[in-house]
């Protein structure tokens, strides 16, 4: 991997040096088909590989001085270099990740005939064969940098160009790119021009895909009728599971939303949708040709909380044709541009235009989870995020440059007022259209706007890092009235919060209700809300109410009180939500024993509604047990989950969401011989739960837990197989092998995954997942001295994708002190590793030691 890094520095001296007018891509994909054999080429360290002809014609000019620069592409070999008619020897000129170009002109004309290979890692041109029919399946998928494994690039996001796409096919398939296409009499497909696009948004999705259109109309505020063809598409084996009308409902939802609001019509032409195989992201914005993994069709029945997952997907990325495609970052350091608008746009769009009017409750529950954790990393970051190559912006992928920039954005909103920010977005589309922007171009619009000073507000929240807490601090007088209610902030850096605060009772109903509110502007350690004063005395005193901002909410003692004994008795489901991960966090930083968030789970999780929060709180009271409960309660803790499991399953309406969620909860926690005669029967047919529709997905949930506790054998999970012999029974399967506690079992896996590179992505995944199994910490602690031997060479031989899998996925996080020791002993050792391989390791230490806290204080309790 360090071979092919790319640094900032070398971005910005190339983009001084050129500008790129048009790329012209030929590409022969008919390899992708037939045995493999004649066609493959001779890459170094890998025997042969199968490869396919990539063409590629770039017209560039140079604009500023200098006579030498290099194009990007990783590819096994080099047959021809051609510049200004001039051939350059490739064996001299091309060193696996870059060919190098001398004596440029004026105006330049490069040609680079290449063999490209195919992938299974899901970076570049990924090849897919689909066990069930033997069908193969190609798409590309190339952010932050991998276009450069299918065509010769410049390969950065500030140097735009239109492209034109021509391929050659196997017969019978159909290919797909950016700009509409159609086939030529000779065979070949040749598709529209793009408008000038950064190369990683560039796709090609090729193979005998089941294909579905519809299209949207719209008449503009000028009159003009604006019509976008529509397509989706996916595997011809998953097509009998595609509920492509839904999608389409989203899309044109998504559609409305955004040009009522944005004021600049789509400007990309047609708009397909592929949900592809192995995919390793959740979806990716390439312009008029958005991918999808395919995990977004459900096989089976699902939660309303997972339709709800794909449609903000959906929106998200089309957020981003604006966001990210239409008006890009110059470099990564401002993928927040792209990312915070697009998550935050998700759930917006999604409240204000589609059936899921709660996304604002998902936000606060699920997202916002995501993000509290990565700021607490050593490896937390400003939203603006000092990026120096290609693997720091691979990594910064997370959770603060997603979900807290969109709650920073949320924040915004309320600072600065809706209208204006939805008018600076307006701004800022129409005066930097096809070009490249960073964070003074945003803020100088939002300045006309609102007429606020950005420039204080963006010191506070996209240039500095970590997390505030917000703590209520009250006193009362004699008849029990608030006499003070002050709001003390917490964390390094202070920063200026509009939150508002309320106050919750407890009625003659028994219901826990807010009786009075403010919004208050928290700047500096402690605010007073006079607002509040003279209120009867709370129950409850919940900041950020609403959640306006981003925090971490703390409470009074009494307030916590009542949360243990009232927490199901919170009416509005967001309040609800906000309490829910407010205990949580407390949880994981060691304020609260895991015993006792265990014990709020068990006397109200049942009685959740909003099903989204209740699958959070389920992972969240797996978590507790496993990483933050005490090692001597850990059984006890396991048993009182898989009891109170059972119970919520029974009572349970039959058929209803909550069913399926409290089966599969009790699936994962299952924990005595009954619990797993119970799933065996359920598996079988001889036991029955009223209204419990066993679909095949819910078999593969049922049967992992039998594996991992050695009630299934590779004999059963082959019958299993034989049922759904397709590719996802092929990796609930791989994962279900992987999960059965046997030391051959444990060894076998670790091979396949550390020792060889022959699977692929996706079964790489479901390796990992089966190997790591919370019940069996002896079987996989002598693989911690194995782990830290191994990761260098992991990360300096594989793709970045597979190396991050490898060494997040396998770090010995369930292994207490001992593997705490060996981590930190690691880093002393290999302070020159890999920055990107070092930070890993440090968020995996981070992560135990964290664990490490909690079990203590659950010891205490």
């Amino acid at each position: 991997m360090p071979g092919e890094n790319l640094s900032r520095d070398e971005a910005r001296e190339r983009a001084a040096l050129l500008s790129v007018d048009r790329y012209e891509v030929a590409l022969d994909l008919r390899s992708a088909v037939g045995e493999s054999g004649d066609g493959d080429t001779p890459a170094e360290g890998r025997g042969r590989v199968r490869t396919f002809r990539s063409v590629t014609t770039i017209r560039f000019r140079r604009t500023g001085t200098g006579s030498t620069t290099f194009v990007d592409l990783i590819a096994p070999a080099v047959t021809s270099v051609e510049l200004n008619g001039r051939a350059l020897d490739p064996a001299t000129v091309f060193d696996g990740s870059r060919i190098a170009l001398d004596g440029l002109a004026d105006e330049n004309v490069l040609v680079v005939d290449a063999q490209c290979a195919y992938s299974r890692t899901g970076e570049g041109m990924h090849r897919f064969v689909d066990p069930e029919d033997g069908e193969v399946y190609l798409y590309t998928q190339y952010e932050p940098a991998d276009a450069r494994r299918v065509y010769a690039t410049f390969e950065q996001p500030d140097l735009k160009a239109p492209h034109r796409f021509e391929v050659a096919a196997p017969e019978g398939w159909t290919v797909w790119s950016n700009g509409a296409g159609e086939q030529g009499a000779d065979g070949v497909w040749r598709f529209a021009e793009t408008a000038p696009i950064s190369t990683y948004i560039t796709c090609v999705v090729a193979g005998p895909y089941h294909y579905v259109t519809d299209t949207y109309k719209r008449t503009l505020a000028d009159g003009t009728e604006l019509e976008i063809p529509l397509g989706a598409m996916c595997r011809k084996g998953l097509a009998k599971h595609f509920d492509a009308d839904d999608v389409f409902l989203i899309t044109k939802q998504g559609f409305d939303f955004f040009h009522d609001n944005f004021d600049y019509p789509y400007p990309f032409g047609k708009y397909d949708q592929a949900f592809v195989p192995e995919y390793n992201l959740g979806a990716m914005e390439n312009p008029g040709m958005v991918t999808f993994r395919e995990e977004y069709i459900y096989r089976g029945k699902v939660t309303q909380a997972a339709y709800e997952r794909r449609a903000n997907v959906i929106l998200h990325e089309m957020a981003h044709m604006w966001f990210g495609d239409l008006v890009t970052m110059v470099w990564w350091d401002d993928l927040w541009l792209k990312e915070s608008f697009a998550d935050f746009m998700g759930s917006f769009s999604l409240a204000e235009a589609t059936r899921f009017t709660n996304s604002w409750v998902t936000f606060a529950n699920n997202r916002k989870s995501w993000a509290y954790r990565a700021d607490q990393l050593p490896s937390t970051h400003p939203i603006t995020a000092d990026i120096r190559d290609l693997e720091d912006a691979k990594l910064n992928f997370d959770g603060i440059t997603y979900a807290k920039g969109a709650s920073v954005l949320k924040q915004l909103v309320a600072y600065a007022g809706r209208d204006a920010f939805l008018e600076g977005a307006r701004r800022y589309f129409k005066r930097h259209a096809y070009g490249n922007t960073r964070l003074a171009d945003l803020l100088s619009v939002l300045e006309e706007t609102s007429g606020r000073d950005m420039k204080a507000w963006s010191r506070s929240w996209l240039q500095t890092s970590g997390v505030n807490t917000l703590t209520p601090v009250v006193t009362y007088d004699a008849e029990g009235r608030i006499t003070e209610l002050a709001v003390v902030q917490g964390g390094d850096e202070l920063r200026p919060h509009r939150a508002a605060v309320g106050l919750y009772k407890v009625s003659v109903e028994g219901e826990l209700v807010r009786y009075a509110r403010a919004e208050v502007d928290v700047d500096g350690a402690r605010t007073v809300v006079a607002e509040l004063a003279g209120s009867a005395r709370p129950d409850l005193v919940l900041v950020n109410d609403d959640d306006l901002t981003y925090c971490k909410v703390r409470f009074d003692e009494g307030s916590l009180a009542t949360l243990r004994a009232h927490l199901g008795d919170i009416t509005d489901p967001l309040a609800r939500a906000l309490c829910w991960s407010a205990l949580w966090n407390l949880t994981r930083d060691g304020l609260m024993p895991a015993r006792d968030f265990v014990a709020v789970v068990l006397d109200f999780a049942g009685r959740e509604t909003d099903i989204g929060v209740l699958q959070m709180v389920h992972a969240w009271a797996r978590s507790a047990v496993t990483h933050y409960a005490a090692p001597e309660w850990r059984a006890e803790g396991g048993r009182l989950l898989a009891e109170g499991g059972l119970r919520e399953l029974r009572v349970a309406e039959p058929g209803s969401e909550h069913q399926l969620t409290w089966a599969r909860f009790f699936a994962a926690v299952a924990d005595s011989d009954a619990d797993f005669q119970l799933l065996e029967g359920l598996l079988d047919g001889t036991a029955k739960i009223d209204g419990l529709d066993v679909d095949q997905e819910l078999r593969w949930s049922f049967l992992e837990p039998l594996a991992a506790h050695g009630r299934a054998d590779e004999a059963r999970i082959g019958e299993e197989l034989a049922r759904d012999d397709t590719a996802t029974g092929k990796r609930h399967q791989v994962r279900c092998l992987a999960a059965r506690p046997s030391a051959a079992v444990k060894a076998q896996a670790w091979a396949q995954v550390v020792e060889s590179d022959t699977l692929s992505n996706a079964l790489v995944e479901a390796t990992i997942a089966g190997f790591v199994q919370p019940s069996q910490r002896e079987l996989i602690a002598p693989y911690a001295e194995r782990y830290f031997a191994a990761i260098e060479r992991v990360w300096a031989e594989r793709s970045i994708q597979i190396g991050m899998d490898v060494v997040r996925g396998l770090f010995p996080g369930l292994l207490g002190e001992e593997a705490l020791a060996s981590t930190d002993a690691w880093l002393a050792a290999h302070e020159s590793a890999a920055p990107a391989l070092r930070r890993l390791v440090l968020e995996g230490r981070d992560d135990l030691a964290r664990a490490l806290r909690g079990q203590a204080c659950d010891a205490g309790a």
